[in-house]
């Protein structure tokens, strides 16, 4: 009764304790940590299987990311012509429409860069009959823009009206007419027609 067991009899326990600690754990022991709120949990889930960040820099890295990708596309639509990527106030057949009219066309709001840097510079010069000239110049050619502009929006609108009856126009002659404000080579979206081809 009182005798020292065998080395045979020994290793059958030896090998029980291994298999217990494979085991999984009991759910009923301590596991030295509070157990979280069943929300708290579910969006916990949530988050992992949608891929949302967990923290506030994350989600500012990933908007930053973001932002920057579709500035990238943005630039290559502009300068491509690419409806799917332009900004929301290019979009759409009136705007497109709208830049082909203008394209098409010379204005002579395009070249009021170039006459006003001219025009300041003979303001500049102290002679008298130049600066006057400078003055006459300057006064005709705001004149001519004006006049260039109403009758361009008069004919903008007629062929909007004509071509879009239904579709909505708010805002499409006052765009155009910031169109030809820009020198022609210098316009985004890039224009997709050469001068005299009719849109």
């Amino acid at each position: 009764m009182f005798r020292s067991r065998s080395k045979e009899e020994k290793a059958p326990t030896s090998k029980v304790t291994a298999d217990l600690s494979t085991q999984p754990r009991d759910p009923q022991a301590p596991k030295g940590r509070p157990t979280p709120k069943r929300s708290d949990a579910q969006t916990q889930r949530r988050r992992a299987s949608s891929g949302a960040p967990l923290d506030r820099k994350e989600a500012t890295k990933r908007q930053r990311e973001a932002r920057r990708v579709d500035m990238a596309k943005q630039r290559e639509a502009l300068a491509s012509g690419d409806e799917r990527y332009l900004p929301v106030r290019d979009k759409g057949p009136v705007r497109r429409f709208v830049r082909d009219f203008v394209d098409s066309r010379f204005c002579i709001a395009e070249f009021f860069l170039p006459l006003a840097v001219i025009i300041l510079i003979l303001s500049v010069i102290q002679v008298q009959n130049i600066q006057n000239i400078s003055l006459l110049l300057w006064l005709g050619v705001i004149v001519l823009i004006v006049i260039d502009s109403i009758g361009l929006a008069f004919r903008l609108k007629k062929q909007l009206n004509a071509r879009f009856p239904d579709a909505p126009k708010r805002g499409a002659v006052a765009y155009g007419l910031m169109r030809t404000l820009q020198m022609r080579r210098l316009r985004l979206p890039k224009p997709q027609v050469k001068r005299g081809e009719r849109p």
